[in-house]
This record gives C-alpha cells, sequence and structure tokens, in this order.
C-alpha cells in the first residue's frame, strides 16, 4: 500500500500530528454537541437559537474535514472513527433531553470556550512546527470565537 511521504522532520510531524488529530477530535464532537442541542432545545428563543446552532455544526463540519485534508496532505492519517471521538472527547456537553434555550447558549459558549482554549496550544504548538497548519488553526480559532460570541450576546442581560 503507497503510503503519502510527509514532508515535515520527525519532530515536527509529531507536533503538527498530536495538533491535527484532536483539533479534528474536537470539531466532530461540536458538530455532534450542536446537532444535539439543535434537535432538543425549547423556548422563547427556540427558532434562532435552533438556526444558529446549525451555524456551528455546518463549520464545525467544514473545518472538520480541511483539518483531516490537512493531515493527509501531510502522509498523516486522520482518524474520525465515532470510537476514536467517543474516548479521545473532553469539552462541555449538554445533558440529556430537552434543553431550555437559555441552558443551550450557555454550554455551547462553554463548549466553543473551552476548544478555542485547546486551539490557541496547538496554534502555540505548531509555530515553529508547521506554520501552514498554524495558519490553519488560526482561522478556526477566528471563527470559533465569531461563534461563541454570538452564543455569548444571546444570554445578555441588561
Amino acid at each position: 500500500m503507497a503510503v503519502v511521504k510527509s514532508p515535515l522532520p520527525e519532530p515536527a510531524r509529531q507536533v503538527t500530528y498530536d495538533s491535527l488529530q484532536s483539533t479534528l477530535v474536537d470539531l466532530l464532537g461540536l458538530s455532534l454537541i450542536a446537532k444535539q442541542a439543535h434537535w432538543n432545545v425549547v423556548g422563547p428563543r427556540f427558532r434562532s437559537v435552533h438556526l444558529q446552532l446549525d451555524e456551528v455544526v455546518t463549520a464545525a463540519r467544514g473545518y472538520a474535514d480541511t483539518v483531516a485534508e490537512r493531515a493527509s496532505a501531510l502522509g498523516l492519517p486522520p482518524d474520525g472513527r465515532p470510537e476514536t471521538v467517543a474516548s479521545s472527547f473532553t469539552l462541555p456537553s449538554p445533558k440529556d433531553g430537552w434543553l431550555r434555550d437559555e441552558e443551550v447558549v450557555q454550554v455551547i459558549a462553554e463548549t466553543l470556550g473551552a476548544a478555542i482554549g485547546r486551539l490557541r496550544e496547538r496554534i502555540t504548538a505548531t509555530e515553529e512546527a508547521d506554520p501552514v497548519t498554524q495558519d490553519l488553526l488560526i482561522g478556526i480559532t477566528a471563527e470559533l470565537e465569531k461563534q461563541r460570541w454570538m452564543f455569548e450576546a444571546e444570554n445578555v442581560t441588561t
């Protein structure tokens, strides 16, 4: 079987792989959490929160594909299998069952905040190892920060 040869030297390859793989798991998990909340949100802001969750799902799924393809391009096999995501995912998740709109907003903001924190650590880790991957992670972080801001703005009381 032919394997894509990585252009990165070994130490940089491992740092980059770890960063891409953990980002892939976070993004796939985030898309599942947002979709779960999307199906179960109730309350007076149902429609706006329901639609906003679809934006998170779309962004997370799109970036997951980009991250996986970046790993593949570097000869690093991405692992997005359900058992991998289930065993590795550590971001905050909503409880099961119906979720009040304010609960959804809070947990999604927390989940996005945790994902952003982890991405910022990976941005630092990939600075020298692979600036191209670092640039990708910076772009993902910017989008997730925008999504987090939009959710946090939902629960502001004056």
